[in-house]
């Protein structure tokens, strides 16, 4: 009777045995560690109102983490993309979609949602143009559909303030279309004061190869500038909200490439970050309390010219990317840049340890790689927001059984 296996078969079978047990192996035991994994609860509440796609870029990465975490509602159910966020939802219809707010609700349902919650997470508010759902980039300013921080959201803010709830919030939440009234009481309520100056970097400011510069900043530049464009190469574009337009090019006004965001390793909240990260999307400059504790901040890298045109535009050195108050049994958390924002499709959360999987495929130093950001930054920020929140929400509950 013939061997089954040969000698050539067996060496064969070990050479492919390492790649059998990482292909599938491997991946069978992480997702057997998530499922016995135990779930927490933990009530969060999403604002998004920059949906115009079934993209859900603005907050995907926010409910990714949360599964992944095995954060789930008071119902028991992991938080849906989907359909668990307040905000607009996108169709097909002539008004391009609906949307879920607060405006609507009695002050008694305000308190009652508030009462319901342990985080409230205002991702993006800027809201959904009518450019939105048209091709190309637009000369002008499109109509608004749908956005801006208003009265309901507000309300809902200043109970959530008054029952010492984490609050999260990032670039955009007061910035332009939210009113300057509805601005004001919101940076009152939080403790930050938006400068009006909102930044990003851009790999190339040559306007005849990039065709991601929004055609309105070009014209308002050339109208303030003499006609006169930038040197092409990288750079950094700062608007303010009274339209005016400032490019920091490199190699003159600033070195290094990219902004960078530095968080230092001992900081005094305890936040395990990396030192240093690029970041190459939108950002907001803000001011902020004393009382709140700075995690990670801003560094362009400005030369002696640099540092001129930031005091001209009363802007400091340096400016937070990430800052915490803690106010007791709970925190208030500003992000100052578009940090949620994720396009791509971030595959299964169901897998234990694929984070660090990931950040080992996607270099910190590839600021080109949007996912690089999240893996390498966001989501290890993100992940110890929510497991804080979580064992602060545990403490309390055992100072009320008491």
């Amino acid at each position: 009777m013939k061997k089954l296996l040969t000698q050539e078969s067996i060496i064969s079978l070990r050479r492919i045995f390492p790649f059998l047990f990482v292909l599938i192996f491997v991946p069978l035991f992480s997702y057997l560690l998530w499922l016995i994994y135990p779930s927490k609860e933990l009530e969060v509440l999403i604002i998004d109102k920059t949906v115009p796609s079934d993209s859900y870029q603005e907050h995907q990465s926010i409910f990714w983490t949360l599964e992944h975490l095995k954060f789930k509602n008071s119902d028991g159910e992991f938080y849906q993309k989907e359909r668990d966020y307040m905000g607009f939802y996108p169709d097909t219809s002539a008004s391009f979609g609906t949307f879920r707010d607060f405006n609507q609700l009695s002050e008694n349902e305000i308190v009652e949602k508030a009462n319901e919650l342990d985080v409230l997470f205002l991702t993006d508010t800027y809201g959904v143009f009518e450019n939105d759902f048209k091709e190309g980039n637009s000369e002008e300013f499109s109509k608004k559909i749908y956005g801006g921080l208003n009265r309901g959201d507000i309300n809902l803010l200043r109970e959530v303030v008054a029952q010492n709830k984490t609050i999260v919030a990032e670039f955009n939440t007061m910035a332009s279309p939210t009113s300057v009234g509805i601005r004001t009481e919101f940076e009152n309520l939080m403790g930050i004061k938006w400068t009006g100056w909102i930044g990003r970097y851009f790999d190339q400011l040559d306007t005849t190869v990039n065709k991601n510069i929004p055609k309105w900043l070009i014209s308002q530049y050339l109208e303030q500038h003499e006609n006169t464009w930038v040197s092409p190469g990288p750079g950094i574009v700062f608007v303010h909200e009274n339209s005016t337009v400032e490019v920091f090019t490199n190699g003159v006004d600033y070195v290094g490439e990219t902004p960078k965001i530095r968080t230092q390793r001992m900081n005094q909240h305890g936040f395990k970050l990396p030192e240093i990260v690029p970041y190459p999307d939108w950002f907001d400059v803000v001011l902020i309390e004393r009382d709140y504790q700075v995690i990670s901040y801003y560094d362009i890298d400005p030369s002696e010219l640099g540092k001129e045109k930031l005091r001209e535009m009363g802007l400091p050195r340096f400016f937070p990317a990430a800052v915490i108050k803690d106010i007791g049994g709970a925190q208030y958390y500003y992000f100052a840049g578009d940090f949620s924002d994720l396009k791509d499709s971030m595959g299964s959360p169901h897998f234990l340890g694929l984070p660090s999987l990931w950040r080992g495929f996607h270099l910190i130093s590839n600021f080109n790689d949007r996912e690089s950001f999240y893996w390498n930054y966001y989501y290890p920020l993100l992940s110890q927001v929510l497991e804080k929140t979580y064992e602060k929400k545990k403490e309390n509950q055992l100072v009320i059984s008491r």
